[in-house]
């Protein structure tokens, strides 16, 4: 069970890099061209959105079932456990509250700055996101996918 929910959790990950960089470049040149704000031009954005969300609930339950975190006296000394218990779920709570005031804002403004405020909030998450994430090349034995 657990490797399943770690191999979905991991490729929804692609995915939802995907979709923020579409949803980043949609809302730029959006903005840019100053279009008016409305559901079917906020496509890339509610995909980033619902994406983000799905990968937090798989998160969760990654969270409780994963044996990379031991609630052990040692565990904020040792590297890769705080990093798995602490760093990576407080960084991507802070990313996907982000994308959330980002996509509501817009929403609810609905003008020339709707794109404009995607932009700089998905923008800003997706560095967290990149920041935040587990690579290959770190230490904490995470593979590609």
């Amino acid at each position: 069970m657990y490797s399943i929910i770690k191999h979905l959790h991991s490729g929804i990950r692609w995915l939802l890099l995907i979709a923020l960089i579409w949803a980043i470049y949609d809302a730029y040149n959006k903005w840019k061209s100053s279009i008016a704000y409305n559901k079917e031009h906020s496509r890339p954005s509610f995909l980033a959105f619902v994406l983000a969300h799905t990968q937090l609930l798989i998160g969760i339950i990654l969270f409780f079932i994963t044996p990379r975190i031991t609630q052990s006296e040692g565990m904020m000394k040792d590297k890769v456990m705080r990093f798995f218990a602490v760093e990576h779920p407080t960084m991507m709570l802070i990313a996907l509250g982000l994308i959330t005031i980002g996509y509501l804002q817009a929403k609810r403004n609905q003008n020339g700055l709707a794109f404009k405020k995607i932009f700089w909030y998905y923008l800003i998450a997706l560095i967290i996101i990149l920041v935040s994430i587990p690579w290959p090349f770190q230490q904490y034995t995470s593979g590609w996918f």
